[in-house]
């Protein structure tokens, strides 16, 4: 019964939170100001907070724009802890849209929505990418394309990585800033997270929601490492294999290190 009790505040708290911060950020989105891209990281910290999503940040989110952010992705999840720790903006896949719930979040906060099986769109949605950094917003790539089951960083796809091309006759130095994130769910409840409790941290797309929400709400206390690597400088000339190969290596040593206990301090 306490349990059915603290769910069911929680979820009144988000609901609360969103229809509060709802309103100012669609008048945000309506009239561009720069509060709709703060507004988002407000959000996601409640929700982490309701959640018992505790974050642990190791380094920060370059300085330098452009900047592309390339993450493992293992959960929806992941979305709430990034948008806790910047203010970001995500590339989600079109079907996003029409997502209940997370569907409308994402167009709160301007996620920016591709159709990959439509290539004759692919030049408009990724100078919409393009345009977005060279406004200095940081953009969210997951360029393995789907999520993990949060044990490993799946194969990292090069082509996703055209953003970064794109960007860089915006770019005012004629250089695109791609630095690797990794999202590491390490602890339960303040202890190392053994094989009964990883299901928490992934969430393979043939696993219902629901399910999976009740699991993360009833534990109550999760705790996530994200560790902000070394950024790659992306120029004229180099090419997209060489630079999502770099990204990857740097990607998956930090999601080991953290998963086996390694990380340096």
């Amino acid at each position: 019964m306490i349990t059915v009790l603290r769910i069911g505040f929680l979820l009144f708290v988000i609901v609360a939170s969103t229809l509060l911060l709802a309103p100012v950020q669609v008048a945000g989105l309506a009239f561009d100001w720069r509060i709709r891209r703060r507004l988002p990281r407000l959000w996601h910290r409640i929700a982490c907070r309701m959640l018992g999503i505790r974050i642990h940040i190791h380094g920060r989110p370059d300085i330098r724009r452009p900047l592309l952010i390339a993450a493992n992705h293992a959960s929806w999840k992941d979305i709430l802890v990034l948008g806790a720790v910047a203010d970001v903006v995500f590339i989600a896949k079109n079907e996003v849209k029409t997502w209940p719930v997370f569907g409308l979040l994402a167009r709160l906060q301007k996620s920016i929505f591709v159709v990959r099986e439509e290539k004759r769109r692919t030049g408009d949605q990724v100078n919409e990418i393009a345009e977005r950094m060279a406004d200095g917003e940081i953009v969210v790539l997951f360029p393995e394309g789907t999520t993990s089951d949060g044990n490993r960083l799946l194969e990292v796809k090069s082509s996703l990585f055209g953003a970064a091309a794109a960007a860089l006759p915006l770019a005012p130095h004629g250089v695109v800033y791609v630095q690797p994130v990794a999202i590491a769910y390490t602890r339960v409840y303040g202890l190392p997270m053994g094989r009964f409790h990883r299901p928490l941290a992934g969430w393979p797309g043939d696993v219902p929601l629901l399910p999976h929400l009740i699991g993360v709400l009833k534990a109550g206390a999760l705790d996530v490492d994200v560790s902000f690597g070394e950024t790659a400088e992306y120029r004229e000339g180099d090419k997209r294999k060489q630079l999502s190969a770099v990204i990857e290596d740097r990607i998956r040593t930090m999601l080991l290190d953290h998963l086996r206990g390694r990380y340096p301090v």
